[in-house]
This record gives structure tokens, sequence and C-alpha cells, in this order.
């Protein structure tokens, strides 16, 4: 999408981008009608990906609304603008996400490529947010995952293997906490990181707008994802802990005890 919205100083950018997109195409439809899991996770269990894919389009979308009003304004880059401009403004407070995204900007940045940064921002980070929230009304409304319906850990959770280790629940627990931590802090850690990164070697580069659509989609997208992670995983932990009781209950009644 930012190829085709935004201009490139690379005439072969099209061209590259179309090859990845289809291989990317390939790669989600064989692991989603493939018996066996490979990397994608929650495949047979939505919600969780469809949210994020439409998370993941609405942040490109917009980003490149707003870059693209750079270059061939419309009422739409306008309004999609006015909207980041006045989101950025309301949470750029010390200390917040946006705040440090903007500060992570070289000194010699122009006050317009500021405002423009802090809009992408400002739009970027509320997509996010409405994306948990919507995650977890999703996930209030439709009771996932339900101990009533079968839940493969292998398949939803190929990365993650239950035969080793710990309790299952408990590392599944434990890992949820762990993403849920990313989640939260790494809006503040990347900024920083980037930031640090940009003064020791190339300054971030104002002048490439598909680059900065990526940048912010990546600040935005990859906590919300880990935050939603965290959250799915604690729950099917809850789910797993569920059964154990009803078969430990089942059992008492039929006379047999558990192991």
């Amino acid at each position: 999408m930012p190829s085709v919205m935004l201009p490139s100083a690379n005439v072969d950018t099209n061209a590259i981008v179309a090859l990845i997109a289809l291989v990317a195409a390939v790669f989600t439809f064989v692991e989603y009608y493939s018996k066996y899991p490979s990397l994608v996770e929650f495949r047979d269990a939505p919600p969780f990906n469809r949210v994020r894919f439409a998370s993941l389009l609405f942040t490109v979308f917009l980003l490149c609304t707003i870059f693209q009003g750079q270059f061939a304004p419309t009422t739409l880059t306008k309004f999609v603008g006015a909207i980041g401009a006045l989101i950025g403004h309301v949470i750029d407070f010390p200390f917040s996400p946006v705040n440090l995204v903007v500060n992570m900007l070289p000194e010699h940045a122009s006050a317009k490529s500021v405002n423009l940064i802090r809009a992408a921002a400002g739009i970027s980070y509320l997509i996010s947010l409405l994306t948990l929230a919507a995650f977890l009304v999703l996930l209030r409304l439709q009771g996932w995952p339900s101990a009533d319906t079968p839940f493969n850990v292998w398949v939803n959770l190929p990365t993650f293997d239950p035969s080793t280790g710990s309790d299952v629940v408990a590392r599944l627990r434990r890992d949820g906490y762990v993403n849920i931590i990313l989640g939260f802090t790494l809006p503040f850690l990347l900024p920083l990181a980037i930031g640090s990164a940009s003064r020791l070697f190339t300054p971030i580069a104002l002048d490439y707008p598909q680059t900065m659509v990526w940048t912010m989609t990546i600040w935005a997208f990859l906590p919300v994802s880990l935050f939603m992670r965290g959250i799915a995983m604690r729950r099917i932990a809850s789910m797993v802990q569920e059964k154990r009781k009803r078969t430990a209950a089942l059992a008492e009644r039929k006379g047999f005890s558990l192991a």
C-alpha cells in the first residue's frame, strides 16, 4: 500500500514490494490450509488474527493518507491529518509514547516534519488503543476461548511446547505476563532505542515517507500485538485450568482419583 500511495526514490520499489506481497500471500495460504502449523499463531482461533490484520490495515492506510497529504492533498488527507494532529497534541505530554517519538527526531528537523510525525504517531497510537479495546470486547462477547469448544494448543501456539518445562498453566500465565509487559513498555522503549541508534549511526531519514510509514506502523502494531498475545495466553491458561477442574470433578463422581 505505501508503494502505491506514496512516492519512492527507487524505481524498483514497486516490483520488490509486489514480490514480497506475493511471497507473503503464498505463505499465508499454505499456512492456513496445511494440517501442520509452522509459525502463524492462533490460525484456528478467531478473532485474534482478524483483529490484528484489521489493525495493521487501518494503521498503514491512515498513515499513508497522512503522508500522501504532503504530495497530493485531498479532503480525506486533510481530514485524517487534522485528526492525527489533534490526537498527537492531546497525548504529547512529557514521557508519553508520542512525546518520545517526537523527541527521537534529529535536532535539525523542521517544524513541519515534527508536526507530521506527531500526527502520524497520534493516529497510529489511537488505532492501537482501539484495537486492544475491540479485542477485549470481542473476547467478552464471544467468550473466547470457551472450555466447551475444542482448542488445539499445538495448532494455535506452534512455538509453545506443552510437553517441556513446568506446569502448562503456569507457563502460559508466565508467558502471558511477559508479553503484556513487553506490549506496555515497547511504545516507550522503541523511540529511545531508535533515537540512540540514530545519534550513533545515521539519523532518521524524514525524506522517505514509506520508511516513516513502516516505522510508525511497527512502533504501534508490535506492542498491541504482544499485548493481545499475552491476554490470549492467559485466557488459554484459564481455559485449561477450568477443563482440569471439570475432569477432576467428573472423575470424582465416577469414583476415580487423578494422579
